[in-house]
């Protein structure tokens, strides 16, 4: 159960900022600070997820998952909502990182 639950904490927190990061692109893409406000809420709203995540693990495996998890997200969202390039390596990271999450959990 803890295992389930520090799963879900993380993945919370990376939702949170993963949108807190689409917040910060917007606010520089439209020149609004409202949007980078925002960004800040969310990601002061997933850094307590995360902290809370720490009851049921580890502190290094728990910043390596969601970093991992975090970097994977934003790259995806930057690739389909703001076109952003991915190139043979960039995809091969992304493949390396889920990789490296899953055996963190083995």
């Amino acid at each position: 159960m803890d295992k389930l639950l520090f799963l879900l904490l993380i993945f919370s927190a990376v939702i949170f900022e993963t949108i807190a990061d689409v917040f910060f692109k917007f606010s520089h893409i439209q020149s609004k600070p409202i949007w980078l406000w925002f960004g800040v809420g969310l990601y002061t709203v997933g850094t307590i997820i995360w902290a809370f995540s720490l009851k049921y693990d580890y502190l290094s495996k728990a910043i390596s998952i969601f970093t991992i998890l975090n970097l994977v997200a934003v790259i995806f969202v930057g690739f389909l909502f703001f076109h952003e390039d991915l190139s043979l390596i960039n995809k091969l990271g992304i493949g390396l990182g889920v990789l490296s999450v899953i055996l963190m959990q083995i």
